[in-house]
C-alpha cells in the first residue's frame, strides 16, 4: 500500500493530523495516568514531586505501523466506537481518512447528492495515486473516466431514490439532463429509463435488484465509490476483516489435513491460534470391515448422493450397501447376482436409480440394474466376441457409452439399443464430460482421446509413455487422475493438456487399480496399491500424507464418499471392503489444539458407537479413565450410555457410578 516517489510524500501528508509530525500528537494539555502533565506548549514536564524533566520523544511511526493504526481505527469506527477512534487518532498523530473523503462519505450517506457531486471536484486531484484500486493505466489514459464513473453511480442512486419517492418528474430530469449528457454506459441508461414504468416501489426494487432508499443501498454505493480512491485517502471497506479472512483461508489451504467445509466468516474460527487439523480428524482409521464377498473384490463406488456403496467381486455378485449418513455405518441393502465372469467395473446413473456392471476382458455382456427395485432392466451383448470392460453415463442419464480392448466402442440407450458406434478403438477406460457431447477414452496407445459422437470428430488430449490402466476426472472436468503402469498416479490438466504432478509412494504394475478424487472440494487424492496399502495425497503435494494399512493383498479400488468427506472405501483381493474414517475421539492433547467446532465435527461419530466399539478404541489409544470420560462428556453422550461404557470396561464398580465425579 506504500506509494512511491512524490506520491509517498503526499500520502504521508494525508495520513498525519493537522500537520503534526508522524507519531507525535498535536494535542496539548493531556493528563496521563502516571502523574505526568504536559504544558500547553508541550515543552515542560513536571511530576508529582515537582521535579522538572524533559518529555520523552515519541517514536516515529513507520508506514506499516501507521497502516495498522488506520485499519484498527476503521474497524472500531464500523463497530460504532467513534470516541475510541478519535482518541486513537489523536494520540498516534494519524488520521483515518482525508477530510475531503470524510465530507464526501457524509454527504453520500445523508443523500445530499448535489454536495456529494461537488465533493468529487476536490477528490479528483487525489485520485491519481498508484495506490488506487482502479488500474493505473485507466487513470493515465483517461484521467476523467474514474470521476465520470463515480458521478454516474451517484446520479443513478439519486434517480432511483426519486422514483421510489414517487417524484417521477424529478427522476426524469435527472435522467435527461444529468445522466444522459455524461455519455457513459448508454446501455445502462436505457435500462434505467425502463424503470419509469414501475407501478410501485416494490416493483422498482425487484426489477432494479436494489435495496431501496436508505442506509443499505447507500453503504453499498459507497463501497463501489471507494474503489476509485487510493487507500491513503479512504480505506477500502472492512479492510481489516478482509485481511484476516485472507490469512485464515491461506492457513486452511496450507493445512494438509483440512477436510471440512467451514463458514467463510471469522466467527467460526479463533484468531488467537493458527489453523491446524490433526491427522486423527482424517479418514485414516478403519471404521468397518465388510466381509460378505467370498472372493476378490475388484471395484467399489459410492453413489452420487453418498447414501449407497456398490461393490463388485470375482464371486459374480454386486452388493449394494446402505450408508447411514449420521452414524456413517454401512448395512447390506441388496445383492445382485448372475455376473458369470465377475464384476470389475461399476457406474451409477446421475440420479442413482440405475447401476451398470461390467466384467473383465473375457466378458461380452453388460448388466443394467434398477437399484431401487433390484430388477435387471437390461442385459446387453452385441456380439460374443466383444469385450465390454468399461462404461460411462451421459449426464442426461438416458444414454451411456461402453467399450473394451477388442475394438468395441458403443453408445446405447437404457434398453441396450445401439445408438452410435466407433470402430477400431481399443478402450481401457471411459468418461463422459459434462458438456454431454465429449467422451474421453484411454486406449492401448497410451493416450486419452476425446470423441464427439455428434460430429464424429476426435482429438488427442493426453499422451503418456506407458499404458494407462485407468483414469477418473474431477467434478469440474478440468483435471484427470491416471494410474499409469509401472509409473504410479499422474495428475493431468485436461484444458492445458499438461502433466501437473506425479504422486510418489504407490506400487503400480500392470494390474488395473482405480484411484479417485475426494474430500472437501476434492482437495485429496487416494489410490490403491499392489503393496496392500491405500495411499492418500493432498492434491498439491507429491508425497503421501497418509498410508493406510490393514488389507493383506492388492488394493484394487478406492472410492471417496462425495457427500461425507470423512468417509473412504477400499476394495481388495483379500476379499474385504474397508471403510475408513476419522478417529472416533481424540486424546486431550489433540483436543486442546482444536477449537470446539473442529473437535465436535471430528468426534461426532462416537455418539453412535456401541460399547464394544468404544471399548476397542479406549484400549487401542491407551487412554486414562479420566481422559476417556472427559471425551464422552464433551460429546454430550447420555448418562445412561456413559454408565454402560464404564461398566463394560470395568473402569469403576457399579456401586460407585452415581458418585463418579466426571459424570454430569
Amino acid at each position: 500500500m506504500q506509494a512511491n516517489g512524490a506520491g509517498q510524500d503526499r500520502d504521508s501528508e494525508l495520513s498525519c493530523r493537522n500537520g503534526a509530525p508522524n507519531g507525535e500528537s498535536s494535542s496539548a494539555g493531556l493528563a496521563h495516568s502516571n502523574g505526568l502533565s504536559v504544558t500547553n506548549n508541550g515543552t515542560t514536564v513536571s511530576n508529582n514531586n515537582g521535579v522538572s524533566a524533559q518529555p520523552a520523544k515519541k517514536k516515529r511511526l513507520s508506514q506499516s505501523e501507521e497502516d495498522i493504526i488506520r485499519l484498527i481505527g476503521q474497524h472500531l469506527h464500523d463497530l460504532g466506537l467513534n470516541q475510541t477512534v478519535d482518541l486513537l487518532m489523536q494520540e498516534s498523530g494519524c488520521r483515518l481518512e482525508h477530510p475531503s473523503a470524510t465530507k464526501f462519505r457524509n454527504h453520500v450517506m445523508e443523500g445530499e447528492w448535489d454536495k456529494a457531486e461537488s465533493d468529487l471536484n476536490e477528490l479528483k486531484a487525489l485520485m491519481h495515486s498508484p495506490s488506487a484500486i482502479v488500474p493505473v493505466m485507466t487513470l493515465v489514459t483517461s484521467p476523467c473516466l474514474p470521476v465520470q464513473r463515480m458521478k454516474f453511480l451517484l446520479l443513478q442512486q439519486k434517480y432511483l431514490e426519486y422514483l421510489e419517492d414517487g417524484k417521477v418528474l424529478e427522476a426524469l430530469q435527472v435522467l435527461r439532463a444529468e445522466l444522459t449528457p455524461l455519455k457513459y454506459n448508454t446501455e445502462r441508461i436505457h435500462i434505467l429509463s425502463g424503470y419509469l414504468m414501475c407501478s410501485h416501489a416494490e416493483d422498482l426494487r425487484a426489477k432494479a435488484e436494489w435495496e431501496g432508499k436508505g442506509t443499505a443501498s447507500r453503504t453499498k454505493l459507497l463501497d463501489k465509490l471507494q474503489t476509485y480512491l487510493p487507500p491513503s485517502v479512504m480505506l477500502p471497506p472492512r479492510r481489516l476483516q478482509t485481511l484476516l479472512k485472507q490469512a485464515v483461508e491461506l492457513q486452511r489451504e496450507r493445512c494438509l489435513y483440512h477436510n471440512t467445509k467451514l463458514d467463510s466468516g471469522l466467527d467460526s474460527v479463533s484468531l488467537l491460534l493458527d489453523h491446524a487439523c490433526s491427522r486423527k480428524q482424517f479418514p485414516c482409521y478403519t471404521q468397518q470391515i465388510l466381509t460378505e464377498h467370498c472372493n476378490e473384490v475388484w471395484f467399489c463406488k459410492f453413489s452420487n448422493d453418498g447414501t449407497k456403496l456398490a461393490t463388485g467381486s470375482k464371486d459374480t455378485t454386486v452388493i449394494v450397501w446402505h450408508v447411514d449418513t449420521e452414524t456413517q455405518q454401512l448395512k447390506l441393502m441388496k445383492t445382485l447376482e448372475g455376473h458369470a465372469y465377475g464384476v470389475s467395473y461399476l457406474a451409477w446413473s446421475p440420479d442413482d436409480v440405475y447401476l451398470i456392471a461390467c466384467g473383465p476382458d473375457d466378458c461380452s455382456e453388460l448388466w443394467l440394474w434398477n437399484v431401487q427395485t433390484g430388477e435387471l432392466r437390461t442385459k446387453m451383448s452385441q456380439s460374443h466376441e466383444d469385450s465390454l470392460t468399461s462404461v460411462a453415463w451421459n449426464p442426461d442419464g438416458k444414454r451411456f457409452v461402453t467399450g473394451g480392448q477388442r475394438g468395441q466402442f458403443y453408445q446405447c440407450d437404457l434398453d441396450g439399443n445401439l445408438l452410435d458406434s466407433w470402430e477400431g478403438v481399443r478402450v481401457q477406460c471411459l468418461w463422459c464430460l459434462s458438456d454431454g457431447r465429449t467422451v474421453l477414452a484411454s486406449d492401448t496407445h497410451q493416450r486419452i482421446r476425446g470423441y464427439n459422437f455428434e460430429d464424429l470428430t476426435d482429438r488427442n488430449i493426453v499422451q503418456e509413455d506407458h499404458p494407462i490402466m485407468s483414469f477418473t476426472v474431477s467434478k469440474n472436468g478440468r483435471l484427470a487422475l491416471l494410474n499409469v503402469a509401472t509409473q504410479g498416479v499422474h495428475l493431468w490438466d485436461l484444458q492445458d493438456r499438461v502433466l501437473v504432478r506425479k504422486y510418489q509412494g504407490v506400487t503400480q504394475g500392470f494390474y488395473t487399480i482405480h484411484s479417485c478424487f475426494g474430500g472437501h472440494n476434492e482437495d485429496f487424492i487416494a489410490s490403491g496399491s499392489e503393496d496392500h496399502k491405500v495411499y492418500i495425497w493432498h492434491r498439491r503435494s507429491e508425497l503421501p500424507i497418509a498410508e493406510l494399512t490393514g488389507h493383506t493383498r492388492t488394493v484394487n479400488c478406492v472410492s471417496w464418499n462425495p457427500v461425507l468427506p470423512g468417509l473412504l472405501a477400499s476394495a481388495s483381493d483379500d476379499g474385504t471392503v474397508r471403510i475408513w474414517g476419522p478417529a472416533p475421539f481424540l486424546d486431550v492433547q489433540d483436543a486442546e489444539g482444536l477449537n470446539g467446532m473442529d473437535m465436535k465435527a471430528s468426534m461426532s461419530s462416537c455418539q453412535y458407537m456401541t460399547s464394544k466399539h468404544l471399548s476397542q478404541w479406549y484400549l487401542f489409544n491407551y487412554l486414562s479413565a479420566t481422559v476417556f470420560i472427559r471425551l464422552l462428556n464433551s460429546l454430550h453422550i447420555s448418562r445412561v450410555r456413559i454408565h454402560s461404557f464404564l461398566l463394560h470396561l470395568k473402569i469403576i464398580n457399579s456401586r460407585d457410578i452415581s458418585s463418579y465425579r466426571f459424570i454430569k
